[in-house]
């Protein structure tokens, strides 16, 4: 059985921190949400999740550029990079890291949801036929992407995954399961193309996209529930999965 091989003192040191876990939702309403899956060199499939996590076949990487017009932390956009892998039997991204472009929506999201962040200026330029994001990090460019020739998919079409951030919790050092539930309105895929990509400042230097497998920007809102349970890094689902009261 394959499983995470990271070390989580390194993984940790980028943790969010969940003072007090809160019932409510969050909505990001009137939401653009850029979503890009890419394989990854197979050095990188066990390198980069905790041991309670099962790496997919080939490896694979999730970029999501969410564009939140409205929301409780007012407008802002945030990008982040996700490995994907199993939690038990239920496919999950593991956030290796994320950028956001104000203050006070990175205070929301690590309390919240335990998503630790940097703060960055990101662009979404979005055209009839074409579609251009660019993250830069103390001025750094670490991602450039243009997408092309949007064509028109079933709002149902889309799925996203669960969300697993590393956080330190009341529980302890867990992965906190955040759950994505769209309600959208409008679809489309594109043809990506990564033009720039630094995977150091995301996380690891092991981020290499060899090859874009798909890529769509979708429209509408969308429900983050409030947090249910929460996982140990270093004990398989099955075990290690506590819900939070």
């Amino acid at each position: 059985m394959l499983v995470g091989s990271a070390d989580i003192d390194e993984l940790k040191k980028n943790a969010g921190t969940i003072s007090q876990f809160t019932a409510g939702d969050i909505v990001f309403e009137d939401t653009t949400c850029f979503q890009l899956v890419a394989e990854m060199d197979n050095t990188a499939r066990e390198a980069l999740l905790p041991s309670a996590l099962h790496p997919t076949i080939p490896a694979s990487m999730v970029l999501q550029v969410f564009n939140v017009r409205t929301s409780v932390w007012g407008a802002f956009l945030l990008s982040l990079i996700r490995v994907s892998c199993r939690s038990g039997v239920r496919a999950r991204g593991f956030t290796l890291g994320a950028m956001v472009t104000t203050e006070i929506a990175q205070k929301g999201l690590e309390g919240v949801l335990g998503l630790g962040t940097r703060l960055a200026v990101i662009d979404m330029q979005e055209a009839y036929a074409e579609t251009r994001i660019s993250v830069l990090f103390s001025g750094t460019q670490v991602l450039e992407i243009q997408a092309l020739d949007p064509e028109p998919l079933s709002t149902s079409d889309l799925q996203f995954t669960g969300t697993l951030n590393l956080a330190n919790t009341p529980n302890g050092l867990r992965l906190v399961q955040v759950e994505c539930i769209p309600q959208l309105t409008r679809v489309e895929r594109l043809q990506s193309t990564f033009n720039s990509f630094q995977g150091e400042y995301w996380g690891s230097p092991l981020l290499l996209p060899t090859q874009v497998v798909t890529s769509t920007i979708s429209r509408g809102d969308f429900l983050l529930p409030a947090i249910r349970f929460v996982c140990k890094p270093d004990e398989l689902a099955f075990t290690g999965t506590e819900s939070v009261k």
